[in-house]
């Protein structure tokens, strides 16, 4: 019985010293930096296993075994806290570092740019084709989204990204009319929008949309009509094309809800999604008595007063247009 005792008192001696090994070779591999050699970008599907997650890390190449992460992972009781997404992983993190960063909701942030002017087709073309977005989104109604650059997350969905373009439009309009300049020619935000639309397609110069949201504003005030041709080519393509060629006279003559040289009032809706600054110039527009502007060649305008002048300014556009297409 001595024997035995002595026998079993060593076997036990021996499975702690090997269950100690273990456990400090296991901990060492938990902990150590890991075998990646360059940064890895890995994606976490919903509802993926811990056991799965491992054999994901593994086969990138970012742990070298499966079985240490799932251990530590469960011994840490953290595997029911690690969060689907995409996720950067660096050079050499320990299997520990990469379940703290897969445990940190921390996924990797992609950008769209929604530039400002585009149809509400347009961005929703935009949006069905960016990437790692899932779902696919109908044109929304016209004006209702902000351009701007927009944050995102590997399989966000197209149709909540857009929600987030509403919004954003929705409270930069409010914000802007609580501190619109007095006896503006319109009653509503949704007025403003569909002028602010206009100034929009009319400049790309920033600085030129005061301006340009004068003139109109004149012109609304004086019952005259704002002859916005961005307004026909609207009333024609509705957004959903590029008109691609010269408007004609009979585009100017036909009858639209958009055609503003046939309407003499802001047309039926915007004509395009307009960016904050547009809408800041419709509702705090430069103080001028201009009436009229035209291209001078530069990408820019030329402003008048009177229609004698504007005719002389366009006259000398015409001649300038002519030079440049011989």
């Amino acid at each position: 019985m001595k024997r035995v005792a002595q026998i079993l008192i060593i076997l036990l001696f021996t499975a702690v010293i090997c269950a100690v090994g273990i456990f400090y070779w296991a901990y060492q591999g938990f902990h150590n930096p890991g075998q990646l050699e360059t940064a890895s970008r890995l994606v976490i599907p919903k509802n993926t296993g811990l056991n799965r997650i491992a054999a994901l890390l593994h086969n990138d190449g970012i742990i070298a075994r499966p079985e240490i992460f799932i251990w530590g992972t469960r011994l840490s009781g953290e595997s029911r806290t690690i969060k689907a997404g995409e996720y950067d992983l660096k050079a050499t993190m320990s299997p520990r570092e990469v379940l703290t960063v897969l445990t940190s909701g921390k996924t990797v942030l992609r950008q769209v740019t929604i530039p400002e002017g585009l149809s509400s087709f347009e961005i929703a073309t935009l949006l069905n084709q960016t990437p790692t977005l899932r779902e696919t989104v109908a044109s929304p109604a016209e004006g209702s989204l902000l351009p701007e650059t927009y944050s995102y997350a590997f399989n966000d969905t197209r149709s909540e990204l857009m929600r987030r373009m509403n919004t954003a439009l929705r409270d930069t309009l409010r914000s802007l009319w609580a501190g619109r300049a007095p006896g503006l020619p319109y009653d509503t935000p949704e007025q403003a929008l569909i002028l602010a639309s206009i100034v929009e397609k009319e400049t790309g110069i920033g600085a030129e949309r005061p301006r340009v949201a004068a003139v109109f504003i004149n012109r609304l005030r004086k019952k005259m009509r704002l002859q916005s041709d961005p307004t026909v080519v609207y009333g024609i393509t509705l957004g959903e094309h590029r008109l691609g060629r010269a408007l004609t006279r009979k585009d100017l003559e036909t009858d639209t809800q958009y055609n503003t040289y046939r309407i003499a009032a802001l047309p039926l809706g915007p004509i395009c999604n307009p960016g904050k600054d547009a809408i800041a110039a419709v509702l705090n527009p430069l103080v001028s008595n201009e009436f009229y502007f035209v291209a001078d060649g530069t990408g820019g305008h030329v402003f008048a007063k009177t229609l004698a002048e504007h005719n002389r300014n366009v006259a000398r556009w015409r001649r300038l247009q002519k030079t440049n297409t011989r």
